[in-house]
Protein backbone atom coordinates (compact mmCIF):
# COMPACT_ATOMS: atom_id res chain seq x y z
CA UNK A 1 0.00 0.00 0.00
CA UNK A 2 1.46 3.49 -1.04
CA UNK A 3 1.96 5.94 1.70
CA UNK A 4 0.45 9.43 1.65
CA UNK A 5 3.15 12.27 0.74
CA UNK A 6 3.04 15.68 1.46
CA UNK A 7 5.41 18.68 1.34
CA UNK A 8 6.63 22.01 2.33
CA UNK A 9 7.47 24.33 -0.91
CA UNK A 10 9.40 27.39 -0.78
CA UNK A 11 12.72 28.95 -1.33
CA UNK A 12 14.47 29.17 1.23
CA UNK A 13 12.85 26.43 2.75
CA UNK A 14 15.74 24.30 4.86
CA UNK A 15 14.28 26.20 7.94
CA UNK A 16 10.77 25.25 7.69
CA UNK A 17 9.27 23.66 10.91
CA UNK A 18 6.57 22.28 8.91
CA UNK A 19 8.18 18.75 8.50
CA UNK A 20 8.79 18.37 12.13
CA UNK A 21 4.83 19.42 13.09
CA UNK A 22 3.03 17.51 10.79
CA UNK A 23 5.32 14.55 11.54
CA UNK A 24 4.20 14.83 15.21
CA UNK A 25 0.49 15.46 13.66
CA UNK A 26 0.53 12.20 11.80
CA UNK A 27 2.08 9.97 14.99
CA UNK A 28 -0.46 11.51 17.29
CA UNK A 29 -3.64 11.04 15.14
CA UNK A 30 -2.06 7.45 13.33
CA UNK A 31 -1.98 8.63 10.15
CA UNK A 32 0.32 7.00 6.89
CA UNK A 33 1.97 10.39 5.66
CA UNK A 34 5.07 11.38 4.87
CA UNK A 35 5.72 15.12 4.90
CA UNK A 36 9.41 16.68 3.42
CA UNK A 37 10.83 20.06 2.64
CA UNK A 38 10.71 21.04 -1.23
CA UNK A 39 13.10 23.88 -2.55
CA UNK A 40 11.54 24.75 -5.77
CA UNK A 41 13.19 27.38 -8.00
CA UNK A 42 12.14 31.18 -7.87
CA UNK A 43 11.18 30.56 -11.91
CA UNK A 44 10.01 26.93 -11.06
CA UNK A 45 6.87 27.26 -8.72
CA UNK A 46 4.78 25.67 -11.28
CA UNK A 47 6.73 23.02 -12.52
CA UNK A 48 7.80 21.75 -9.27
CA UNK A 49 4.08 21.45 -8.56
CA UNK A 50 3.37 19.52 -11.79
CA UNK A 51 6.19 17.18 -10.92
CA UNK A 52 4.58 16.58 -7.30
CA UNK A 53 1.54 15.73 -9.03
CA UNK A 54 3.25 13.50 -11.18
CA UNK A 55 4.39 11.58 -8.56
CA UNK A 56 1.31 10.80 -6.50
CA UNK A 57 1.62 13.67 -3.77
CA UNK A 58 -1.61 14.52 -1.71
CA UNK A 59 -0.83 17.51 -1.05
CA UNK A 60 1.65 20.74 -0.12
CA UNK A 61 1.93 23.77 2.09
CA UNK A 62 2.87 27.02 0.52
CA UNK A 63 5.67 29.07 2.09
CA UNK A 64 7.66 32.61 0.68
CA UNK A 65 7.75 33.30 -1.82
CA UNK A 66 5.20 31.22 -3.73
CA UNK A 67 2.20 31.96 -1.87
CA UNK A 68 0.73 34.25 -4.64
CA UNK A 69 2.00 32.01 -7.40
CA UNK A 70 -0.12 29.16 -5.52
CA UNK A 71 -3.39 31.03 -5.91
CA UNK A 72 -2.03 31.71 -10.07
CA UNK A 73 -1.61 28.38 -10.46
CA UNK A 74 -4.76 26.78 -8.90
CA UNK A 75 -6.77 29.72 -11.04
CA UNK A 76 -5.28 27.77 -14.01
CA UNK A 77 -5.67 23.82 -12.58
CA UNK A 78 -8.67 23.93 -10.27
CA UNK A 79 -10.44 25.96 -7.96
CA UNK A 80 -9.90 28.63 -5.26
CA UNK A 81 -11.87 28.93 -1.84
CA UNK A 82 -13.20 31.52 -0.30
CA UNK A 83 -10.44 32.13 2.24
CA UNK A 84 -7.72 31.44 -0.10
CA UNK A 85 -9.36 34.50 -2.96
CA UNK A 86 -9.96 37.05 -0.02
CA UNK A 87 -6.09 36.57 1.26
CA UNK A 88 -5.42 36.86 -2.70
CA UNK A 89 -2.81 34.29 -1.72
CA UNK A 90 -2.46 30.85 -0.57
CA UNK A 91 -0.63 28.98 1.92
CA UNK A 92 -2.52 25.06 1.16
CA UNK A 93 -3.20 23.22 -1.84
CA UNK A 94 -4.80 19.94 -1.79
CA UNK A 95 -3.13 18.01 -5.37
CA UNK A 96 -6.01 15.76 -6.92
CA UNK A 97 -4.81 12.48 -9.07
CA UNK A 98 -6.41 14.34 -12.20
CA UNK A 99 -3.74 17.19 -11.95
CA UNK A 100 -5.98 19.72 -10.61
CA UNK A 101 -5.54 21.52 -7.44
CA UNK A 102 -7.39 22.88 -4.90
CA UNK A 103 -6.03 26.45 -3.08
CA UNK A 104 -6.45 26.98 0.33
CA UNK A 105 -5.20 29.63 2.80
CA UNK A 106 -5.04 28.57 6.74
CA UNK A 107 -2.92 31.24 8.02
CA UNK A 108 -6.14 33.85 9.23
CA UNK A 109 -7.42 30.63 11.01
CA UNK A 110 -4.01 30.14 12.66
CA UNK A 111 -4.33 33.14 13.79
CA UNK A 112 -7.56 33.49 15.36
CA UNK A 113 -7.81 29.46 16.84
CA UNK A 114 -4.18 30.86 18.69
CA UNK A 115 -5.87 33.75 19.91
CA UNK A 116 -8.83 32.19 21.32
CA UNK A 117 -8.10 28.39 21.73
CA UNK A 118 -4.71 28.85 23.23
CA UNK A 119 -4.10 32.46 24.70
CA UNK A 120 -7.60 32.39 25.52
CA UNK A 121 -8.63 35.90 24.62
CA UNK A 122 -11.97 36.26 22.80
CA UNK A 123 -11.75 38.63 19.94
CA UNK A 124 -15.93 39.36 19.74
CA UNK A 125 -16.87 42.83 20.95
CA UNK A 126 -12.78 43.92 21.13
CA UNK A 127 -11.12 46.62 19.22
CA UNK A 128 -8.63 45.23 16.60
CA UNK A 129 -5.29 47.19 15.25
CA UNK A 130 -3.45 44.95 12.43
CA UNK A 131 -0.51 46.77 11.66
CA UNK A 132 0.35 46.45 8.10
CA UNK A 133 -0.89 45.90 4.49
CA UNK A 134 0.62 43.40 2.84
CA UNK A 135 0.11 39.06 1.82
CA UNK A 136 -0.23 38.23 5.51
CA UNK A 137 -2.38 41.23 6.74
CA UNK A 138 -4.71 39.78 3.55
CA UNK A 139 -4.81 36.10 4.84
CA UNK A 140 -5.99 37.06 8.35
CA UNK A 141 -9.08 39.47 7.36
CA UNK A 142 -11.74 37.19 6.46
CA UNK A 143 -11.54 35.09 9.75
CA UNK A 144 -10.93 38.34 11.68
CA UNK A 145 -14.38 39.48 10.79
CA UNK A 146 -15.98 35.77 11.26
CA UNK A 147 -14.89 36.23 15.12
CA UNK A 148 -16.54 39.59 15.00
CA UNK A 149 -15.23 42.23 16.98
CA UNK A 150 -16.31 45.91 17.34
CA UNK A 151 -13.31 47.49 14.91
CA UNK A 152 -10.74 46.42 12.98
CA UNK A 153 -8.20 49.31 11.72
CA UNK A 154 -5.45 48.45 9.53
CA UNK A 155 -2.74 50.90 9.64
CA UNK A 156 0.85 51.05 7.18
CA UNK A 157 3.15 53.82 6.97
CA UNK A 158 2.17 54.01 3.88
CA UNK A 159 -1.37 54.98 3.35
CA UNK A 160 -2.34 54.27 0.60
CA UNK A 161 -1.75 50.57 0.83
CA UNK A 162 -3.72 50.60 4.04
CA UNK A 163 -6.61 52.14 2.41
CA UNK A 164 -6.40 49.01 -0.20
CA UNK A 165 -6.64 46.37 2.57
CA UNK A 166 -9.67 48.38 3.67
CA UNK A 167 -11.77 48.22 0.67
CA UNK A 168 -10.82 44.66 0.46
CA UNK A 169 -12.23 44.60 4.64
CA UNK A 170 -15.14 46.39 3.25
CA UNK A 171 -16.03 44.12 0.68
CA UNK A 172 -15.94 40.79 3.17
CA UNK A 173 -17.52 42.85 6.00
CA UNK A 174 -20.35 43.79 3.18
CA UNK A 175 -20.65 40.14 2.15
CA UNK A 176 -21.13 38.43 5.80
CA UNK A 177 -23.83 41.31 6.69
CA UNK A 178 -21.74 41.89 9.16
CA UNK A 179 -21.77 44.99 11.64
CA UNK A 180 -17.56 45.32 12.27
CA UNK A 181 -16.87 48.75 11.61
CA UNK A 182 -13.27 49.32 9.75
CA UNK A 183 -10.94 52.43 9.12
CA UNK A 184 -7.58 52.74 7.62
CA UNK A 185 -5.16 54.80 9.56
CA UNK A 186 -1.44 56.21 9.49
CA UNK A 187 0.66 54.88 11.90
CA UNK A 188 0.85 58.57 13.06
CA UNK A 189 -2.95 58.93 13.27
CA UNK A 190 -2.82 56.18 16.07
CA UNK A 191 -2.14 58.36 19.05
CA UNK A 192 -5.74 59.32 20.19
CA UNK A 193 -6.83 55.09 20.00
CA UNK A 194 -6.70 52.45 21.91
CA UNK A 195 -6.94 48.64 21.02
CA UNK A 196 -7.26 45.33 23.11
CA UNK A 197 -5.68 43.20 19.88
CA UNK A 198 -2.84 44.90 18.34
CA UNK A 199 -1.44 42.68 15.68
CA UNK A 200 1.84 43.22 13.73
CA UNK A 201 1.77 41.63 10.27
CA UNK A 202 4.57 43.70 9.48
CA UNK A 203 8.44 41.96 8.63
CA UNK A 204 9.81 44.61 10.79
CA UNK A 205 11.57 41.73 13.23
CA UNK A 206 13.36 40.58 11.02
CA UNK A 207 15.51 43.82 10.64
CA UNK A 208 14.82 44.45 13.90
CA UNK A 209 13.26 47.75 13.39
CA UNK A 210 11.02 49.55 15.39
CA UNK A 211 7.49 50.51 14.41
CA UNK A 212 6.67 54.39 14.45
CA UNK A 213 3.60 53.57 16.79
CA UNK A 214 2.59 55.45 19.96
CA UNK A 215 2.87 53.34 23.52
CA UNK A 216 -0.97 54.74 24.16
CA UNK A 217 -2.48 52.07 21.54
CA UNK A 218 -2.23 49.54 23.81
CA UNK A 219 -5.22 49.74 26.19
CA UNK A 220 -6.03 47.64 29.72
CA UNK A 221 -5.65 44.20 28.99
CA UNK A 222 -4.71 44.02 25.57
CA UNK A 223 -2.69 41.33 23.46
CA UNK A 224 -0.42 42.35 21.60
CA UNK A 225 0.62 39.99 18.89
CA UNK A 226 3.47 39.33 16.34
CA UNK A 227 3.16 37.21 13.41
CA UNK A 228 6.60 36.78 13.93
CA UNK A 229 8.15 33.91 16.06
CA UNK A 230 11.26 32.43 17.77
CA UNK A 231 12.57 36.22 18.54
CA UNK A 232 11.76 39.09 20.61
CA UNK A 233 10.83 41.67 18.66
CA UNK A 234 11.06 45.47 19.25
CA UNK A 235 6.95 45.53 18.52
CA UNK A 236 6.79 42.30 21.31
CA UNK A 237 9.15 44.84 23.65
CA UNK A 238 7.65 48.01 23.23
CA UNK A 239 4.01 46.35 23.80
CA UNK A 240 5.53 44.72 26.77
CA UNK A 241 7.09 48.02 28.48
CA UNK A 242 3.41 49.14 27.87
CA UNK A 243 1.72 46.82 29.82
CA UNK A 244 0.66 44.20 26.98
CA UNK A 245 0.00 40.97 27.46
CA UNK A 246 2.93 40.24 24.38
CA UNK A 247 2.60 36.41 22.43
CA UNK A 248 4.53 35.32 18.87
CA UNK A 249 3.59 33.79 16.00
CA UNK A 250 4.49 29.78 16.97
CA UNK A 251 0.86 29.41 18.14
CA UNK A 252 -0.58 30.77 14.83
CA UNK A 253 2.09 28.70 12.84
CA UNK A 254 1.08 25.53 14.44
CA UNK A 255 -2.61 25.95 14.00
CA UNK A 256 -2.56 27.14 10.79
CA UNK A 257 -0.95 23.70 10.38
CA UNK A 258 -3.53 21.91 12.17
CA UNK A 259 -5.85 23.37 10.10
CA UNK A 260 -4.32 22.17 6.64
CA UNK A 261 -3.66 18.73 8.20
CA UNK A 262 -7.18 18.78 8.49
CA UNK A 263 -8.30 19.37 5.03
CA UNK A 264 -6.14 16.83 3.80
CA UNK A 265 -6.82 13.75 6.41
CA UNK A 266 -10.08 14.93 7.63
CA UNK A 267 -8.87 14.71 11.26
CA UNK A 268 -8.02 17.28 13.87
CA UNK A 269 -5.27 16.84 15.93
CA UNK A 270 -4.49 18.39 19.31
CA UNK A 271 -1.72 21.60 18.55
CA UNK A 272 -0.77 22.71 22.18
CA UNK A 273 1.69 19.74 22.98
CA UNK A 274 3.46 20.53 19.80
CA UNK A 275 3.43 24.17 20.26
CA UNK A 276 5.55 22.88 23.54
CA UNK A 277 7.24 20.70 22.06
CA UNK A 278 8.50 23.20 19.40
CA UNK A 279 8.99 25.97 22.04
CA UNK A 280 11.28 23.60 24.17
CA UNK A 281 13.74 23.53 21.01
Amino acid sequence: MMVDKYAVIGNPVAHSKSPMIHEAFARQTRQDMTYERVLAPLDGFAETIEDLIAKGYKGVNVTVPFKFEALKFASRNGKINPLADTAHASNTLILNVDGSVIAENTDGIGLVNDVANNLGFHIQHKKVLLLGSGGAAFGVLQPLVNANPDLIVIANRTFAKAEDAVKILAGIIDANKSKVKCAAKRFDELAELEFDLVINSTSTGLTDTALLIPDTIFAKGCLAYDMMYGRETPFMAQARASGATVADGLGMLVEQAAEAFYLWRRVRPATRPVIEMIRAL
